[in-house]
């Protein structure tokens, strides 16, 4: 047994951390399928709580550190705290972000004591316990292991249309299981079978994702797309926010660029223009009047080009009186069409505080948090002659379960705009990016994605990704985005919770088996 002091024993738990991390986008996905193992090396060597549950925080923390330290220019960007602090906060969040992992082994280590089971059952519970642990985790940025094989176009990720990307990242844990069992054995022939069964199996996935993707119905229908990226910087658009006049500048920029690549697209057809995130500067509403001339301006613009528009920006909700986040259509007579979007998924700590409605005092508190109202949920799709576009507002794009609500109602392309200028260029752009582009593999339909500073682009519902945004500058394209009139509906998309209710399965089944076996070798002591 290894020691809880040994410094080889819990050079283990960094490994574990190192691996993991550096397995997030914009890594590729190299240790993904092992990067557990030598945690799970330590935990099944440890005979105390204190050292499995310290274990798991290490690994947790290693890998947080590598694959969001981006939170560190978020803290100094979006909290305005100096540098120092802002390092602070990023090892106070990598302590905390990823609690599931010291979960998952305190759980198991409970089981295992308590009844005594086999190694077998031990290593079994101990993957499915990981798994759900993992999936139902509390974090405001819901990240999985599927998304990287997305990432860097392995073709294993197709499969998101039967499992999600939730499946993925649950088969991806699972193979750490026979990986952990190789290297137990690796001198041994059976390890080496097992090892070559994990490369066939993940080989076969491979070709299934391949076969998957060939088996698309053929687009029926195509639309032109212009999409705006009008790299505001933080500075602008709150001193805009504030009334402090930059509105004028930020409309003025969207409406040149939108103009100059009219102009440079004259000869095609646009159906419409995509702006981000809050693109317009001030408020929108059906029966909104705004005090600037703002809205008469864009409206004026539409007309004359003849251009429906998609534009995020600011609203009112007359019922609470409090803001929204929404995301509007406009004709190309540069009239609202009704109903407009308004964010459901609001982020915590940013547009909302969380538990405020049972403790007003937190509002109190914390006053410079945004209090926005929530929208009515994925209820309304936007209709632009005939084309169903489904609404989404930048954090909405994580989850899988929100985008099927759209898929329900009919939806043929997803849209999503977001604001990603708080988080820097290095890592989350990116995470961020695939994360949302994944539900057009999950549901089998396009996704565009209009961002602030970038990165934009269109994912087709085959998985290939169109031309792609700089970021953190300027830029128009138009995109020829192929679709189909009347998707079917994917497996995922149908059989939504099948995958969670047969783990749970899994896990339940086994542990009675564990008390069982507990229960005998109890009395075989007797």
């Amino acid at each position: 047994m290894m020691k809880f002091t040994s410094a080889k024993a819990w050079a283990l738990p960094v490994l574990s951390g190192i691996f993991i991390g550096t397995s997030y986008i914009p890594f590729p996905p190299w240790a993904a399928l092992f990067g557990f193992v030598p945690l799970w090396m330590f935990w099944q060597a440890q005979t105390q709580l204190k050292s499995v549950i310290l274990g798991g925080v290490v690994s947790a923390f290693v890998f947080t550190l590598i694959g969001f330290n981006w939170m560190t220019y978020l803290l100094h960007e979006f909290a305005h705290l100096p540098w120092a602090l802002a390092v602070v906060g990023m090892i106070i969040y990598a302590l905390i972000a990823h609690l599931y992992v010291p979960f998952a082994g305190m759980i198991w280590f409970l089981i295992v004591k308590k009844y005594s089971c086999s190694k077998s059952v031990s290593l079994g519970l101990l993957t499915l316990i990981t798994i759900l642990c993992e999936a139902y985790s509390l974090t405001l940025f819901d990240w999985n292991f599927g998304y990287s094989w997305f990432g860097f176009g392995i073709p294993f990720y197709h499969l998101a249309e039967i499992v999600g990307f939730s499946g993925l990242s649950a088969i991806t844990l699972a193979y750490n299981l026979p990986l952990y069992l190789a290297w137990q054995t690796r001198h041994e022939t059976k390890g080496k079978i097992l090892f070559g069964a994990v490369i066939s199996s993940f080989l076969l996935f491979n070709i299934t994702g391949l076969a998957l993707k060939s088996r698309l119905p053929q687009p029926d229908a195509e639309f032109n797309v212009l999409m705006v990226q009008g790299n505001i910087g933080n500075s602008e658009k709150m001193a805009a926010e504030m009334g402090d006049g930059y509105g004028q500048a930020i409309l003025n920029r969207y409406l040149s660029l939108t103009s100059n690549a009219l102009d440079a697209h004259k000869n095609e057809k646009i159906d419409f223009a995509l702006w981000p995130e809050t693109a317009f500067p001030t408020f929108l509403g059906e029966n909104l009047v705004s005090p600037n001339t703002y809205p008469a301006q864009l409206s004026q613009f539409l007309k004359n080009h003849s251009l429906p528009l998609v534009t995020g920006a600011y609203s009112v909700d007359m019922r609470v009186k409090l803001l929204t986040n929404s995301l509007f259509l406009l004709n190309e007579m540069g009239q609202i069409v009704p109903p407009h979007y308004s964010k459901t998924i609001l982020l915590a700590f940013g547009e909302y505080i969380p538990f405020e409605d049972v403790l007003s005092q937190l509002r109190q508190w914390f006053p410079q948090i945004g209090h926005f109202a929530r929208g009515q949920g994925a209820t309304d799709l936007f209709n632009l002659d005939g084309l169903k576009m489904a609404p989404q507002i930048c954090y909405e794009g994580l989850f899988a379960y929100f985008s099927r609500d759209l898929a329900n109602l009919g939806a043929q392309v997803i849209v999503n705009v977001t604001n990603d200028s708080w988080y820097g260029a290095w890592q989350q752009p990116y995470q961020h990016f695939y994360m949302t582009l994944a539900r057009g593999i999950e549901f089998r339909r396009p996704v565009l994605r209009v961002t602030n500073t970038g990165i934009s682009s269109v994912v087709l519902a085959s998985g290939d990704i169109l031309q792609r945004s700089p970021v953190y500058e300027t830029w128009t394209d138009v995109y020829h985005v192929p679709y189909v009139k009347n998707p079917s509906p994917t497996f995922y998309q149908e059989w939504f919770y099948l995958l969670p209710i047969l783990l749970w399965i899994s896990f339940f089944a086994l542990l009675i088996f564990a008390i069982k076996q507990g229960v005998r070798l109890k009395k075989s002591i007797k």
